[in-house]
């Protein structure tokens, strides 16, 4: 199983059993610092995202993001949200499987096959925690999962604890704390790299 699809199959066996019985129009992220969108909005962003990424590794662009976005339509339910992300998903994993090592397309600059999954990976746990956190279902991203964003996407991140990697990158990505280090409230992803 690769890291995605790993991430995905987290994100389903969290989230499938608050489909039917928790509001997803509450906002996404913790109740005293709520995001804008909402736990539905959030999870078309994940589709959205999952799809956008294999489009990029598809057709390989070198200067632009391609010109479509997938739209959840507004009223499907939230059960049906999920399998939109479990098809935006295996069109990521499939171009992640024909996608040679040496490839580019654009994010903001070249970035090639792993630095397209460890975004997506990072898309899915991330955006699952603010789920969660706005459905208030106990949650933090699987170690393994932390692991592979901060190493690809955060080089800069302070050294995570084995114990806890899901620290440092909700941390990162200014979604916690971190002793020792002050909260950000700004943060950034490196996935393009030359060569």
């Amino acid at each position: 199983m690769t890291h995605i699809e790993e991430a995905l199959a987290e994100l389903q066996r969290v989230l499938e059993p608050h489909a039917d019985t928790r509001d997803w129009s509450l906002p996404a992220g913790p109740p005293e610092q709520p995001m804008e969108w909402s736990c539905w909005d959030t999870a078309a962003h994940i589709a959205h995202d999952l799809a956008a990424y294999a489009g990029q590794l598809a057709a390989l662009p070198e200067d632009v993001y391609l010109p479509f976005d997938l739209v959840v339509r507004p009223g499907t339910a939230p059960r049906e949200v999920l399998r939109v992300i479990r098809a935006a998903g295996g069109m990521l994993t499939s171009a992640l499987a024909t996608s040679t090592p040496d490839a580019r397309a654009f994010h903001w600059g070249p970035c090639d096959p792993t630095g397209f999954e460890a975004m997506g990976v990072a898309e899915t746990v991330l955006h699952t925690y603010d789920i969660t956190q706005g459905l208030g279902v106990p949650w933090t991203p699987p170690a393994r999962s932390a692991t592979l964003v901060l190493e690809r996407l955060f080089p800069d991140a302070p050294s995570a604890p084995a114990s806890d990697p899901a620290e440092v990158l909700l941390w990162c990505t200014g979604r916690g704390e971190l002793p020792g280090h002050k909260r950000l409230t700004s943060w950034v992803w490196q996935a393009a790299r030359e060569g």
